[in-house]
C-alpha cells in the first residue's frame, strides 16, 4: 500500500531506484551525493532490492558500468555530483550515442576552483550537449516522481536516451520533507519491466556503436535530435498520466504559476521556482501582474512553451544559478534564442544569483521583479546581465 515517509531528497532518490526495480547500481561516493548510493546499499544488503551493486573506482567507471549493464539489457541507475559528473564527460556521450536509457541522479554542486560543496547548476549545465535529457526538481516529492517518470520516458522506443534528474545539493539533498510513495503494484503497472532496444548477446553477436564513416555519422546525430523532439511530447503525456494515477503533476516541461494575465514572468529552475511562487504572491498583493514559470526540463528545451508564454507577457526575467563565462546565464541565452524571429517578443532581462549555494530568497526575487518592472515601464533593459547581491 502507499506510504508517506519523511526523508531527505537523497534517500528519496534511493527509494525511487528501488521502486523502479533497478537491476544494476554503479556506486561511487562524492559529497553531497554519497547518501543516495549508501541508502541503496542498505536496500540491497537487507534484501529489499534484487539488484547487483557495483562499487567502482571512479565516476567514469560508474558510467561505464551502467553502459555495459544497459547494453546487456537491464535497468540501471547511478548518481554523482560536480567534478564526478565532469569526470564522466566522455562516457556520457557514449551512453547517449549508444541509445541507452540510463537514469542518473545529479546532486548539483558548484565546480572548483575555489573548492565548494554547495550548489549551483554549473556541473549539469556544462553537460548540456551530451545528448542527455535533463530534469530539474523543486522538492523531494518531485525527485521521486521524476525518477519513475524518467524510466518510462527513456525506455520508450521513440526516445531511448539517458536522463539526468538534477536536485540541488543540501537545499534538497539533505533536507527532510514528507513524500508519498505509491503502492509497488501500482508503480509496476505504470512502469513495466525494461525492454531493451538492443542487447549484447554472445549467442547472437553483432556490432554496435562502432566506427562510422562520414557517410553515416550525421544520420546518427539526427536520430538523437529526433528522439529529443519525441521526448518533448512524451514528457507532457507521461506527466499527465502520472498525475491521474498518483496525484502529482508538474506541468510537463514547464510548471506555470499565475502566468495567465502576467505582464512580467519570472523564469527559474529548481528550488528557486518555489521561492518565485512566494514572491509572486507577495507582488500580487501589491497589485503587480507578475507570474512565474519554472523550467522543469532543460533538455529538450521547451521552445514552444516559451513562445506561448511570450504571447501575452511584456517581459521575461530569467534567474540563473549558473554563468556561462563570457556570455550570460544559460537560461537567458536559451530563452532569447527561443524568441528569435517572433514579431513582438517581450523584453528579456538576465539575472545571475545563487552561485556556490548563496541563498536566493523570495525577498531577493521580489527585488529582481521590481527592477525588471521598472525596465518594462521604460521599455528598455538597462543592464542585460545583472549579478544579484554581489559583495563589494
Amino acid at each position: 500500500m502507499a506510504q508517506t515517509i519523511i526523508d531527505t531528497a537523497n534517500h528519496i532518490a534511493g527509494y525511487a531506484a528501488k521502486a523502479a526495480r533497478v537491476k544494476v547500481i554503479a556506486a561511487y561516493p562524492i559529497t553531497p551525493q554519497t547518501t543516495i548510493v549508501e541508502k541503496i546499499a542498505e536496500f540491497v544488503e537487507n534484501g529489499e532490492m534484487d539488484s547487483e551493486y557495483i562499487r567502482v573506482e571512479s565516476e567514469h567507471s560508474a558510467m561505464v558500468a551502467c553502459i555495459g549493464a544497459a547494453a546487456a539489457g537491464v535497468r540501471t541507475f547511478t548518481a554523482t555530483s560536480a567534478h564526478g559528473l565532469a569526470l564522466m564527460h566522455e562516457a556520457l556521450h557514449w551512453a547517449s550515442g549508444s541509445r541507452l536509457p540510463i537514469v542518473m541522479a545529479v546532486v548539483n554542486r558548484a565546480m572548483g576552483a575555489p573548492w565548494s560543496i554547495w550548489p549551483d547548476f554549473s556541473d549539469s549545465l556544462s553537460q548540456r550537449d551530451t545528448g542527455w535529457i535533463q530534469f530539474y526538481c523543486a522538492d523531494n516529492q518531485e525527485v521521486f516522481d521524476t525518477i519513475i517518470q524518467a524510466y518510462k520516458l527513456c525506455e520508450d522506443e521513440r526516445v531511448y536516451l539517458p536522463a539526468m534528474i538534477c536536485l540541488e545539493g543540501f537545499i534538497l539533498s539533505h533536507t527532510y520533507m514528507p513524500v508519498k510513495i505509491p503502492d509497488q503494484n501500482e508503480i509496476d503497472d505504470f512502469l513495466p519491466p525494461y525492454k531493451a532496444g538492443w542487447i549484447l548477446d554472445v549467442n547472437r553477436p553483432f556490432s554496435h556503436s562502432n566506427l562510422v564513416s562520414p557517410e553515416w555519422y550525421m544520420e546518427f546525430r539526427y536520430m538523437i535530435q529526433e528522439a529529443m523532439e519525441n521526448a518533448k511530447r512524451l514528457i507532457q503525456q507521461i506527466d499527465k498520466e502520472y498525475g491521474k494515477r498518483f496525484g502529482f503533476e508538474y506541468g510537463g516541461l514547464v510548471e506555470k504559476y499565475k502566468c495567465e494575465d502576467a505582464d512580467l514572468i519570472l523564469l527559474t529552475m529548481g528550488t528557486m521556482g518555489s521561492e518565485a511562487k512566494i514572491a509572486v504572491n507577495n507582488l500580487r498583493k501589491e497589485g503587480l501582474k507578475v507570474g512565474s514559470a519554472r523550467i522543469r526540463v532543460y533538455r529538450p528545451f521547451p521552445v514552444e512553451e516559451m513562445r506561448r508564454l511570450a504571447e501575452q507577457a511584456k517581459m521575461f526575467a530569467t534567474i540563473d544559478r549558473h554563468i556561462s563565462f563570457g556570455m550570460e546565464g544559460f537560461l537567458a541565452t536559451e530563452v532569447k534564442a527561443s524568441l528569435a524571429g517572433e514579431k513582438e517578443p517581450p523584453l528579456v532581462a538576465g539575472f545571475i544569483a545563487g552561485l556556490g549555494g548563496r541563498d536566493v530568497t523570495s525577498e531577493t526575487i521580489v527585488k529582481i521583479a521590481k527592477k525588471s518592472l521598472k525596465w518594462m515601464k521604460i521599455g528598455k533593459v538597462e543592464k542585460e546581465t545583472e549579478w544579484v547581491d554581489l559583495r563589494d
